[in-house]
């Protein structure tokens, strides 16, 4: 693997964009100015867990929902959380449906 300007290999800077969420993916998009797979996983996240995070602040201020929807939310935010790090770590680029194309298209504009 590549160095990087945050000097770990892209693989390792492709897992760390996931591991706190959206937040994390916002860091490493304003640091890594070069690198396409590193931003493209950054922009995943954003996108991903940030969508995750407005339907929790959604759903949760609604108890019908809170009670059925919460848990299977945080459910598929898992597994999506632990196989997008696996797939970084692994060198892929692997895209979520419509999230990915997304990720794919605005990492490459967001220039900040």
């Amino acid at each position: 693997m590549a160095q990087k300007s945050m000097g770990v290999d892209e693989n390792v800077a492709g897992l760390l964009a996931y591991v706190l969420g959206w937040i994390s993916g916002l860091v490493i998009v304003l640091v890594e100015k070069d690198n396409a797979f590193v931003r493209f996983h950054a922009m995943q996240s954003i996108i991903t867990f940030g969508a995750f995070t407005l339907l929790s602040i959604l759903f949760g201020s609604l108890f019908v929902f809170f009670v059925f929807i919460i848990p299977f939310l945080n459910l598929a935010a898992l597994v999506l959380w632990i196989l997008l790090m696996v797939k970084a770590y692994q060198g892929q680029k692997f895209k979520l449906p419509i999230i990915g194309d997304m990720a794919e298209e605005w990492a490459g504009k967001v220039d900040l």
